[in-house]
């Protein structure tokens, strides 16, 4: 039988603590978890499992290896990231109830023994290692558009097909897991729509830039966007074409497999500190 599918949050805050929480079924201390529920993408149902569980929002930092292990007659795969608390981080208000009874900020030191199990012993050592805190920059391109055959017309007015258009509304969730504040797009219109839902739900302006289209992109331009995207410390994304990825890439300084670009509507996932990529993860919205 197929895996069941988990996902959870190792959240930190400053005063080097960590959350967890206690389920009195099984009572057992662990990190906020839980099920996909169907057709959800593990990164949005990890920030939504936090919520459901603590109370609290939060933004996710770099990916850490994922859990595997037997449940009955089956196996369990719980997805993990880093993550920090967007706004207030007191849990003091919780209200138990039949799933969680408990929610406490843990002294990290303190942690591995209130854990119940192993596994997340061994998880919680690995997110240590990355814990220090980073911003997301998301590398978009855009969702799938019509066949340039097909269109007349500029092509830059190439709009997305129903396929493109649906994974444009899949990825609100995922750049909301990120905390993106910062939407930068090339002016085409498929680009547009791609990162248009996001930029509504979130209230967010879109940030047009005309040297992100295939038409206009140079690697100088390029690479301020991506300078200013790494020196301001909020989530940004930046959407733009296949042509114009490598130079995103060589501006981020980072090497992608040229036969393994991203496809339309994905996304690549670079977590920056101190205006340097520590961490790097790719997602496709379905």
């Amino acid at each position: 039988m197929p895996d069941i599918l988990a996902a959870g949050v190792v959240v930190f805050r400053p005063r080097r603590e960590v959350l967890l929480v206690h389920r009195p079924k099984y009572d057992d201390w662990s990190f906020p978890k839980g099920k996909l529920d169907r057709g959800e993408h593990p990164v949005a149902a990890a920030v939504r499992e936090v919520a459901e569980e603590t109370g609290l929002h939060v933004r996710l930092g770099p990916p850490l290896p994922s859990q595997r292990y037997p449940v009955g007659q089956r196996t369990k795969t719980v997805h993990y990231w880093t993550g920090r608390v967007v706004g207030d981080d007191d849990v003091a208000a919780y209200r138990p109830n039949d799933e969680i009874d408990e929610v406490a900020w843990v002294p990290v030191a303190e942690a591995p023994g209130r854990l119940t199990y192993e596994h997340d012993r061994e998880t919680l050592a690995r997110a240590l290692r990355v814990r220090r805190r980073t911003h997301a920059v998301v590398v978009l391109r855009h969702g799938q558009a019509r066949a340039r055959s097909a269109w007349r017309g500029p092509d830059s007015g190439r709009t997305l097909v129903k396929v493109g258009e649906l994974d444009a509304d899949r990825l609100v969730p995922l750049l909301a897991a990120y905390d993106v504040t910062r939407i930068l797009t090339s002016t085409s219109t498929r680009c547009v729509q791609t990162v248009r839902p996001y930029a509504e739900t979130a209230g967010l302006p879109l940030d047009l830039r005309p040297r992100l289209s295939e038409e206009h992109a140079t690697p100088q331009a390029v690479e301020r966007v991506v300078e200013d995207l790494f020196d301001v410390q909020a989530g940004g994304v930046l959407c733009t074409h296949r042509p114009v990825l490598p130079l995103v890439y060589d501006a981020a300084g980072i090497e992608v497999d040229p036969d393994a670009g991203l496809d339309t509507g994905e996304m690549l996932v670079l977590h920056v500190r101190k205006g340097r990529v520590v961490a790097v993860e790719r997602h496709r919205p379905r």
